[in-house]
């Protein structure tokens, strides 16, 4: 079993790493795909959280995000995993399940897993929220903010 998901991962990585070349895009995954890749091989991990209607998660998007430079090195040194962070999915991650418990009785409903990555002491949850992990997905750096490409260039 264990066999199987080395080789499974190894030809998603083949897959992505030609997407990516071809398409000059960043390959975000979900948390589920960083589960299975952290299990096999341990790297640096950015997680980017959104949400539809904030401008400036979008702009992240068309300006920083399309750099070739950023694209790169993220590619490279990283697992990029992308979060609507008022998604209703439920996810399995680290043999837990989380979900987003107040959709249902909230408007713009935070999910836990970006509640439990990006919550701050004292001030309401924001985004952008882009947080660094190290290979033991120990949190390194958390920015609630607008990163230009030359501020994002230099974190990475």
């Amino acid at each position: 079993m264990k066999f199987l998901k080395i080789i499974l991962f190894f030809f998603l990585i083949i897959i992505l790493k030609t997407e990516a070349q071809e398409n000059k895009t960043i390959n975000w995954i979900t948390f589920e795909q960083l589960d299975d890749s952290l299990a096999v091989k341990p790297k640096k991990v950015i997680i980017n959280f959104y949400a539809d209607w904030c401008v400036y998660c979008k702009k992240m998007d068309r300006v920083v995000y399309t750099k070739p430079e950023i694209i790169e090195k993220i590619s490279k040194d990283y697992y990029a995993v992308k979060m609507d962070a008022e998604s209703r999915d439920t996810i399995n991650f680290d043999r837990s399940i989380f979900t987003n418990k107040n959709y249902t009785t909230s408007r713009n409903a935070i999910h836990e897993i970006p509640a439990l990555l990006a919550s701050r002491k004292d001030t309401t949850f924001s985004l952008p929220a882009i947080i660094f992990l190290d290979e033991n997905f120990t949190v390194r750096k958390r920015y609630f903010e607008y990163m230009s490409p030359k501020k994002m260039l230099s974190t990475l």
